[in-house]
């Protein structure tokens, strides 16, 4: 008995078959579509939706928006305009930079306190320093007289007495962490109060004179500020 070969000439008249009822299916939904009018509906409906604001569609939807950038904080070296901003709060690194304008800079003029966040954070971003802000302000404590911030290792309790004074430069401290830079200290990494002067000043490039304090830039170390 023979057996039908369907390898070549069957196979390909059902591809061709299959494509005609296809095209034919295709035709018919062509037609369909313009005669009930769904083309002219459809145009109608895109338009509609073309006149919702956007931000409707984004709230409706649930769209995030968290690719549009935010607008820097305009910083005023003002204590009226700080005490305007909102009580700060945050976690171990804000406590550790609040405190250290705390006893650093309290006693400054608010663009002062400012600057000396500007350090801390600059040394925070460069290679010479650790990259945390409790380590760098910790840097060396435990040994009197040796470390990076004289109120951690000069035998002294700290003891925050000045309430106000502590939430303004608890303000600034969040307002430098959350991105609000001013570069008024021209990527300084070190300061000293204008009552001393210290070895190390000579090696360094003076940057900026801010109410007591003198800053200073390593120029063998950049900051991100400074590349």
């Amino acid at each position: 008995m023979a057996v039908r070969d369907l390898s070549s000439g069957d196979t390909l008249m059902k591809i061709l078959t299959v494509a005609a009822v296809f095209a034919a299916a295709l035709a018919a939904a062509k037609d369909v579509y313009a005669d009930s009018g769904l083309d002219a509906l459809f145009k109608r409906e895109q338009s509609t939706l073309n006149a919702v604001p956007t931000g409707r569609l984004n709230n409706f939807f649930n769209f995030s928006r968290s690719d549009k950038k935010s607008k820097p904080t305009e910083v005023k070296y003002t204590k009226a305009w700080l005490d305007s901003v909102p009580v700060a709060k945050g976690g171990d690194n804000f406590a550790c930079l609040a405190e250290a304008l705390y006893f650093e800079a309290r006693g400054e003029t608010v663009k002062g306190q400012f600057a000396v966040a500007e350090v801390i954070m600059n040394r925070v971003k460069s290679s010479q320093f650790p990259n945390s802000l409790c380590a760098v302000i910790n840097q060396g404590t435990g040994r009197k007289y040796q470390c990076q911030f004289t109120y951690t290792c000069d035998g002294h309790k700290e003891v925050i007495r000045e309430k106000t004074a502590f939430e303004r430069v608890s303000k600034v401290a969040r307002l430098v962490m959350d991105g609000a830079t001013t570069g008024i200290t021209d990527g300084a990494t070190y300061y000293h109060t204008t009552a001393v002067r210290p070895r190390w000043s000579k090696s360094f490039t003076k940057t900026a004179r801010i109410g007591v304090h003198l800053f200073y830039r390593d120029d063998r170390f950049r900051t991100a500020l400074n590349n």
